[in-house]
């Protein structure tokens, strides 16, 4: 068994350098009224360029209200990111910013490098070439896609009706893995739900599941593993949600077991019936989860 114990310098270390971040130069491009908020796409300066956002804000705010960063999922299809969390496009199941908004809070979708606006191929896969570009000179893609996370989160605490210490995180599949990764780059993150993207490195050496670009990290699995990603985050309270019948969500129950033995309390794992997917009562799930942002 490995003694080294994952810190964030450690952790940082591992993930590479990134390239210092500049003024934002925030612009709204567009608004749009919705069923209980108002939808508007934004973009901001991002070390690679610019990132594209959508930001969705309840109807009627009286009082600071929780933001809640909502990654979007793979599924290979590359033409897409913000707009099917948010419910134009793609999967009314992955539609949980939108969903979230009618439930009060204020969420920011940004696309993550590689999808729909930030895809520079046609929709093709080009996440591979932007691993390799970035390891040929020791850095990481991860490590670029945590700081966009919280460069959104910069630019989500500027908006008006922001509780800046009520920052939540949801994903499903791809984003599933970075709601684990998030909280332990951003300590500003204070409750995050993971779904149906929990699979350990040590889980991954099959065919049927393999590693997706965006978490190579050379060296990280030698002594570390997504247990250790969680366990770091102690100012997160974070909700693992795992499918039976699900490949990315294989070893959930030893993620649990192992982070019991370390008497880590901040986070809890749900396993559920079914296959790789986000049905209602599993966003029901996380919505109540995070509800407990409200509380705060």
């Amino acid at each position: 068994m490995n003694s080294t114990k994952l810190t964030r310098a450690i952790l940082r270390d591992l993930l590479g350098p990134v390239a210092p971040s500049g003024p934002l130069d925030s612009v709204v491009h567009e608004e749009v009224i919705c069923d209980g908020y108002v939808r508007r796409l934004v973009s901001y300066n991002v070390p690679s360029g610019r990132a594209s956002a959508f930001v969705c804000v309840p109807d009627n705010l009286t009082a600071p209200v929780p933001v809640v960063f909502c990654h979007h999922q793979h599924h290979g299809q590359f033409d897409l990111g913000k707009s099917e969390v948010c419910g134009l496009r793609g999967d009314p199941d992955q539609a949980y910013a939108a969903e979230l908004a009618q439930r009060g809070f204020i969420t920011i979708s940004p696309d993550a490098i590689g999808f729909e606006e930030r895809n520079w191929d046609d929709g093709e896969n080009v996440s591979w070439f932007e691993l390799s570009s970035r390891l040929v000179v020791g850095r990481t893609l991860l490590a670029d896609l945590l700081q966009e996370v919280s460069i959104a989160i910069d630019y989500a605490l500027t908006l008006p009706g922001v509780d800046p210490e009520r920052v939540g995180f949801i994903g499903h599949s791809y984003g599933g893995r970075i709601a684990m990764w998030a909280p332990a780059w951003d300590e500003r993150i204070r409750t995050s739900v993971s779904n149906c993207g929990c699979i350990p490195y040590r889980d991954s050496f099959t065919h049927d599941a393999g590693f997706q670009a965006e978490l190579v990290v050379p060296g990280f699995a030698s002594n570390f593993d997504v247990e250790d990603v969680l366990a770091l985050s102690k100012q997160c309270s974070t909700l693992v949600i795992a499918a039976e019948d699900d490949v990315w969500s294989r070893g959930a129950r030893d993620i649990e077991t192992r982070l019991k033995a370390r008497g880590v309390s901040h986070v809890r794992v749900k396993i559920v019936p079914g296959k790789h997917e986000f049905r209602l009562a599993q966003r029901e799930m996380a919505y109540e989860f995070l509800a407990s942002l409200k509380g705060h």
